[in-house]
């Protein structure tokens, strides 16, 4: 493949307005054709490049998080980054970006320093001033599974903000540490009901995300649990839903 070196203007006004519009506005310069860009609120950088005005285009990322969640084939080419990825439309690319920015700012700790900044210089002598970090943390929480989730529940497609609960895995005050709590791996994006469900341990995951229900449950309540997929896990959420099958099949 034959990139651009240096870009020419359409490819570098086209790449530029495809990092920013996708959250990636700082422009870190160019090099052997691939033009750099980073972010104030993502960490990593993406690095863009085509073939030629109408493509196609090539998208690098060097966040290891990032590049562990995608399942993208990688395109066999020299470049920058860990990992580059081709694309043949622009429109693709510009999806492409909006998946990547959403997960750099959920992976691995942008939660937790966006959760350190916000509470850096707030009181927790009280028990109110703790309530109220810990409101801000699952606020933050909550942001970051709607990114990592793109908005929806992945067992029943419900995309409504009112009816999703951001589950964590591991119970808040369980969690050994800030971090823990944070981690988007900890937590699942669920419809109301599913949530009231898995926080009542009765229904858990297996690896393969599948559920499994408690004898307890109705087969009224069964069936209105409907889901149309298993649930896609990394290794992270399985190790955490280890502890959650434990518990629940402690109870049943």
């Amino acid at each position: 493949m034959d990139i651009e070196a240096p870009q020419s203007f359409i490819v570098r006004e086209e790449c530029q307005k495809a990092a920013s519009q996708n959250g990636f506005r700082r422009v870190l310069g160019e090099e052997a054709g691939w033009r750099a860009f980073a972010s104030t609120t993502a960490h990593g950088t993406i690095y863009l490049a085509a073939e030629g005005s109408k493509g196609p285009w090539f998208l690098a990322t060097d966040h290891a998080g990032v590049v562990a969640e995608l399942d993208w084939p990688s395109a066999s080419m020299p470049g920058p980054g860990t990992r580059r990825y081709s694309f043949d439309a622009l429109g693709e690319l510009y999806a492409a970006l909006n998946r990547v920015y959403a997960l750099a700012i959920s992976l691995p700790e942008a939660p937790l320093r966006e959760f350190e900044r916000r509470v850096a210089d707030l009181p927790r002598a009280t028990e109110v001033e703790r309530l109220v970090v810990q409101r801000i943390g699952q606020e933050i929480f909550r942001d970051r599974l709607m990114d990592y989730w793109q908005g929806r529940c992945p067992l029943t497609e419900i995309s409504d903000p009112a009816l999703l609960r951001a589950s964590h895995i591991i119970p808040w005050a369980d969690c050994e540490s800030d971090a823990e709590r944070l981690d988007v791996h900890n937590g699942l994006l669920l419809s109301a009901l599913w949530d009231a469900a898995f926080d009542r341990a009765l229904v858990t995951f297996s690896d393969a995300g599948e559920p499994e229900f408690s004898s307890a449950l109705s087969d009224q309540a069964r069936a209105e649990l409907r889901w149309s997929a298993p649930i896609s896990l990394t290794d992270e959420h399985r190790r955490r839903l280890r502890s959650h099958r434990e518990r629940a099949r402690s109870q049943w």
